[in-house]
């Protein structure tokens, strides 16, 4: 796992990560690098949607490696096919849909998944300036995942 964040990167140590490299000193493809034995990884998943990330990614990819591009990119990345056009790696992309969800359904249900480790914050939806001011200093507020929940209360009838 890689991040600028090391309150993520510990969560990413509870859900499995053997590996973690917080890459604020720009050394991340080569630890990564150092980590494969120079070989790289098979797969890199993009889930931030930053040039700085989908750098790291190219750069840490295995010969037939793929790239999952699931961040959502709000500025232009740079493809780097002069590094990679002889590297037969792979690059798609998709966002969570009607054709992932039931997929993840079943992982919750089954335990395999557990997206409620998750939620850091939680805001009634009247607080909803409050959540967004969170949600925008993650890391100072230690925020992954903020849920809104409807404030209103339900009258007995």
């Amino acid at each position: 796992m890689i991040d600028r964040d090391d309150n993520r990167l510990r969560v990413a140590e509870q859900f499995g990560a053997t590996a973690l490299i917080n890459s604020s000193n720009g050394t991340a493809v080569e630890q990564v690098m150092g980590l494969t034995a120079g070989v790289g990884v098979d797969l890199a998943i993009e889930a931030v949607g930053a040039p700085a990330t989908f750098d790291i990614c190219q750069s840490i990819l295995a010969p037939g490696g793929r790239l999952a591009n699931v961040g959502v990119h709000g500025k232009p990345v740079q493809l780097h096919l002069e590094t990679l056009w002889d590297r037969n790696i792979a690059i798609t992309t998709r966002l969570v849909d009607t054709a992932a969800i039931p997929m993840l359904l079943k992982l919750v249900r089954s335990g395999t998944l557990q997206p409620a480790k998750l939620v850091t914050h939680r805001f009634a939806l009247a607080d909803i300036m409050k959540a967004y001011d969170t949600f925008g200093n993650a890391a100072q507020e230690r925020a992954l995942k903020v849920i809104l929940t409807n404030s209103v209360q339900k009258s007995a009838a």
